[in-house]
């Protein structure tokens, strides 16, 4: 079992947050792509490789429309080789980093072009030109030059044969992105929650799709955490992630996938008054949305020895990557870092 965990993009702090998280035991941190809302994260990336020896680092999530796949591609692979091979590209259909450009996430089929370029530019391959109409509205075709020639696809010239390459991870949560990811990507990472039934329906569903395509995918999951003795101050500080979090299974409206009729109700609930200028803060409107016993079904809070047998049981389902979302934004600081030193000294210290 991997354990990452989960900070913002900051050009200043990227760096000290990595040494702290691989002094800490973590396998690995990842970083949000949220322009308006943080700090580039390849530049956070960069930083975070330079500071440290041995933890994982890469993007938790980026998406198919703010940078063309050739950018996203490059930027990776860079980080891939300052790294000594430690990256690892997350990505999804994108949230924050597209409402705040009054934008939805991209569909389903944007995303999956994406990937089909992404993961072929990541192996060294050529990528057609008639499948990069990404920009096709910006600039006209280089035909147009009358140059003596041209490329004849798109590559990373760049890469070499010494280059590891970079293990693409999807961020999934409706059926349709979860065949996707089990199609293209190299690890399925869900966002369902911690409902054992919920992500029971994820595994079964992508494991199916990649026996089907006659591929092996690896399996991971988004996980908001809080370990800490006061049920009720567990509670309080992970609710602002896990509203941002459980409304990605409602974010068009409707629910799929295994859920309780009482889920369903606090899920639409979520919908229909989520704020997105209060994102992943513990005192906004929408985290005080949710009731305990959904938190407890949702999220994995309470004590040592509860977190660690909650975890066992998605590790169970053949989860093999965990990617934790802690106490939110907003909430109290120093209850925060007693959470945060209780999941590294009593949780993570027994996997």
């Amino acid at each position: 079992m991997q354990f990452w965990t989960l900070t913002n993009s900051s050009p200043t702090r990227a760096a000290n947050a990595a040494r702290r998280a691989e002094a800490a035991g973590w396998d690995g941190i990842m970083v949000v792509d949220s322009q308006n809302l943080s700090g580039d994260s390849y530049v956070a990336l960069t930083a975070m490789a330079l500071a440290t020896s041995h933890i994982g680092i890469g993007t938790g999530v980026t998406n198919p429309v703010t940078r063309h796949p050739a950018v996203t591609a490059s930027a990776i692979a860079a980080v891939q080789r300052l790294s000594d091979g430690r990256a690892c590209l997350g990505i999804g259909r994108g949230d924050s980093a597209l409402a705040h450009l009054g934008k939805a996430p991209a569909t389903v089929k944007a995303l999956d072009g994406y990937l089909t370029a992404v993961q072929a530019y990541l192996n060294g391959e050529g990528v057609a030109f008639e499948a990069l109409d990404f920009a096709g509205s910006l600039a006209p075709d280089v035909k147009t030059l009358g140059l003596a020639d041209t490329p004849e696809t798109s590559q990373l010239k760049w890469l070499s044969a010494r280059d590891v390459k970079v293990p693409v991870e999807v961020a999934s949560t409706g059926p349709r992105v979860i065949e996707t990811a089990a199609r293209l990507g190299d690890r399925v990472m869900f966002a369902l929650g911690a409902d054992l039934e919920r992500l029971k329906w994820g595994v079964e569903l992508a494991l199916e799709t990649a026996q089907r395509e006659k591929r092996t995918v690896q399996l991971g999951a988004y996980l908001n955490i809080v370990c800490h003795d006061d049920i009720e101050v567990a509670r309080q500080l992970v609710q602002g992630g896990l509203s941002t979090f459980a409304r990605f299974s409602v974010m068009h409206g409707d629910v799929k996938g295994s859920i309780t009729p009482e889920q369903k109700q606090v899920l639409e609930n979520l919908h229909s008054k989520y704020n997105m200028k209060q994102h992943t803060r513990t005192d906004s409107s929408q985290a005080q949305l949710m009731p305990p016993e959904f938190i407890d079904q949702y999220a994995i809070v309470g004590p040592a020895d509860q977190c660690i047998e909650r975890i066992k049981a998605v590790g169970a389902l053949g989860i093999t990557k965990m990617a934790v979302i802690g106490p939110s934004a907003g909430a109290d600081r120093d209850q925060s870092i007693q959470a945060e030193t209780n999941l590294a000294e009593k949780v993570l210290s027994q996997f």
